[in-house]
């Protein structure tokens, strides 16, 4: 799950796209994917993510 000033959302990452990325709950983070919209939920289908400076 992933939270910023619009709301939170979840999101499904593959181990592969993680790049050797680590990430705490103080990063910022670029998030890259596309929507996977289900009858009853929304989340991020992760393509890519990286660190970004605030």
């Amino acid at each position: 799950m992933f939270k910023d000033a619009s709301g939170t959302i979840n999101v499904d990452i593959d181990h592969k796209r993680w790049n050797g990325v680590t990430v705490t709950p103080k990063d910022t983070v670029e998030i890259q994917g596309e929507v996977d919209k289900d009858w009853n939920s929304v989340e991020i289908d992760v393509k890519q993510i990286r660190k970004v400076n605030p």
